[in-house]
């Protein structure tokens, strides 16, 4: 690969290859992208949901015992 680029200017290199792979891998790489972003953002509703119940299951069971200990 590396004899195939050694005769080419640098701009083909640096400049035309990336952006021909962008434009061929650009919807791929997009895709890709809101995957993982759309996991994430699951992920953290997910926790805040999972905190939610441990805060309020445990405000409940506080709250239960002190009334009892009347």
């Amino acid at each position: 690969m590396r004899e195939v680029f050694a005769g080419m200017p640098w701009w083909v290199k640096w400049v035309a290859v990336p952006v021909i792979a962008l434009f061929v891998f650009g919807g791929l790489i997009t895709s890709v992208i809101g995957f993982v972003i759309g996991v994430l953002f699951k992920l953290l509703v997910f926790v805040a949901l999972v905190a939610g119940l441990i805060f309020v299951v445990r405000k409940f069971m506080t709250s239960s015992s002190s009334r009892s200990d009347w």
